[in-house]
């Protein structure tokens, strides 16, 4: 029996260049808009071409009998992702948090197209390491956690960096938040932040730099999450006891909706969110899948 040979997915987004021109026309156009706000087209050209140069670079490094295929972030939603895929992240690092909730044990590749600008957390390679990477076959990876959420009606939803649940504006969400000592709370919030270690150092390290007395935030390579509510608003209905605290194993939060529509959103990305209406209840946990980090 033939074993089928694994498919090298390449992930990129737009550039700041190829959004410009479909908005505006034309490269003059465009100049004018950059001139505007003190920018200039040079520079943005620049990046254009150093992510495209990156992804001529890494298609040329697939070997000749893989199979290949590519998808824009904006397409992710609606790409189907094989059990034998090998997936390359071409841009920054939030890129490798955008494909990860679609995924389920494929090796990720982030490859930086411009190192030095980029914090390089996730995207952790440049464009002339990946032939040496895929070289010996299908690559292994280290594991990061996860978080889900899961909707009382079957929905799912998983992060890489953390699970947003609030208003959709960022506004006042209410709802009863359960804690796994079994305590619960009537809560009046900006929303709930669950985060992972690998997301430990971005949304909810600024929330906790803020705080006086917060949980230890995990580590990346730590099966555990954080968690924060922003905001929490103090009446005779509401409290504010319950606002921070950690994860692990099976232990889970329970949020029950007394808003007409809240949103659950993974790492940022407001387009790709499920929605909560009043009564329905979401668990957000440790999720069963983890990346694979190459």
């Amino acid at each position: 029996m033939s074993t089928l040979a694994p498919r090298v997915v390449v992930v990129s987004r737009r550039s700041e260049l190829d959004e410009l021109l479909a908005r505006h026309g034309t490269r003059g156009a465009a100049a004018f808009f950059l001139r505007q706000r003190g920018r200039d087209l040079d520079e943005v050209t620049a990046r254009h071409e150093a992510l495209r140069a990156a992804l001529t670079e890494v298609g040329a490094a697939v070997p000749a009998d893989w199979r290949r295929g590519s998808v824009e972030r904006a397409d992710l939603p609606r790409f189907l992702f094989a059990p034998e895929d090998v997936v390359i992240a071409v841009g920054q690092d939030g890129l490798v948090a955008n494909v990860a909730k679609y995924l389920d044990g494929q090796p990720v590749i982030g490859v930086d197209p411009e190192p030095g600008r980029n914090a390089g957390v996730l995207v952790r390679h440049r464009a002339s390491a990946v032939s040496r990477l895929l070289a010996g076959g299908r690559p292994g990876g280290e594991a990061r956690t996860m978080v889900v959420a899961r909707l009382d009606d079957g929905q799912e939803l998983y992060g890489l960096n953390e699970i947003y649940v609030g208003h959709a504006g960022h506004q006042s969400a209410r709802y009863v938040l359960s804690v796994p000592s079994g305590s619960s709370e009537r809560q009046s919030s900006s929303g709930l932040i669950v985060g992972t270690g690998t997301g430990a150092t971005g949304w909810c390290a600024s929330i906790a730099r803020e705080r006086s007395a917060v949980p230890e935030l995990p580590g990346v390579a730590e099966a555990g999450l954080c968690w924060f509510v922003r905001e929490a608003w103090p009446s005779p209905a509401t409290g504010v006891s319950l606002v921070a605290g950690v994860l692990g194993g099976d232990s889970e939060l329970e949020l029950t909706s007394e808003s007409e529509r809240l949103v659950v959103f993974a790492d940022g990305v407001e387009g790709d969110a499920l929605e909560l209406s009043w009564g329905q209840r979401v668990r957000v946990g440790l999720a069963g899948r983890r990346l694979q980090l190459v």
